[in-house]
């Protein structure tokens, strides 16, 4: 999401994650080469997606003071004048909307009285297994029965992109109705099980992986003895809170299954890294270099993956 100095929201989404990081430094860039090259602030940014999925930037200055042209300077700047009535008519809209907002019951009462169900997408992890009195979300394991059931050896099985409003589509069928059928013939494309999977890892407020653990991950995984390296993994794993755990070990085995079929599906460990690794784990606030996050992202979804037994199994193993 980007907000302009002026005032102005965009939102940028694709569920391709090195996609993402590219649109990021090339508006980046862009706005440091713009703050170089004029003497002025930008004051809008417009953003252009194409096809090759490259970044237009199209600056339009407020000119007002340099600019000599008084018709091109009205292009840029728009001023409204109202009459005394017009002030009055928006001055008891607002009154009425201050009246009607205080008087409307809270949303803990619209719980209570069942008009309003608790979110299962944007919900903390946590929150949601207390409110289904379990420790794995519901939700997670019907996508993972769905996948197993027939998406093994779909080729390109969580990289490929489900169509989106189908899949928002079933988000708000998530957030709205007790039961979901993914048998469903609406379900069919088993994309769109696997995007909404994705996209409800994406929208916890903290990561499946926790702000708290997300360096001592990052430190785990340059360790450069592979034993010392897993058995640090696995110290840490056994150290997340109990959702996060039981969540995290039915995904990952899930996830094994798939790299499992490599040879049909394509999907290898490493891809289901790139795939997964900023989806589970991310720090939560970005000051580093964003591209050396990612990698290490990626190697350690990969490494839990390639050493699924030893990190998620017993002692004796």
């Amino acid at each position: 999401q980007i907000t302009t100095v002026s005032g102005n929201e965009f939102l940028l989404q694709s569920d391709i994650d090195f996609l993402i990081l590219d649109w990021f430094h090339a508006i980046k860039n862009a706005i440091d080469r713009l703050s170089k090259e004029r003497s002025c602030t930008p004051r809008n940014l417009e953003f252009k997606l194409r096809r090759s999925s490259s970044i237009e930037l199209l600056n339009n200055l407020d000119t007002e003071s340099k600019d000599p042209k008084p018709e091109h300077r009205k292009s840029l700047i728009f001023r409204l004048n109202y009459s005394t009535s017009d002030t009055n008519d928006r001055n008891r809209v607002k009154s009425r909307l201050k009246k009607f907002i205080s008087r409307r019951p809270s949303l803990k009462t619209l719980q209570e009285k069942g008009l309003i169900r608790d979110q299962i997408f944007g919900s903390h992890l946590h929150v949601v297994c207390e409110h289904e009195k379990s420790t794995v979300p519901q939700f997670v394991r019907l996508c993972i029965n769905a996948v197993e059931k027939r998406g093994l050896d779909v080729d390109g099985i969580y990289r490929v992109s489900g169509n989106l409003a189908t899949i928002q589509k079933l988000r708000f069928v998530v957030n709205q109705e007790e039961k979901l059928n993914l048998d469903d013939s609406q379900w069919e494309d088993i994309h769109v099980v696997t995007g909404a999977l994705k996209m409800f890892f994406r929208e916890l407020p903290e990561p499946l992986f926790p702000y708290c653990f997300f360096e001592q991950f990052v430190e785990a995984i340059k360790i450069q003895d592979n034993v010392s390296r897993i058995k640090s993994v696995r110290s840490l794993v056994k150290k997340l809170p109990r959702p996060n755990y039981e969540t995290m070990k039915i995904l990952f085995g899930h996830l094994e299954k798939i790299a499992a079929k490599e040879s049909v599906n394509l999907m290898s460990t490493q891809s289901l890294g790139i795939v997964f690794g900023p989806t589970l784990l991310r720090p939560e606030k970005e000051t580093g270099n964003m591209a050396v996050h990612m990698l290490y992202q990626n190697q350690i979804v990969e490494l839990m993956l390639s050493e699924y037994s030893k990190i998620f199994g017993s002692e004796e193993d």
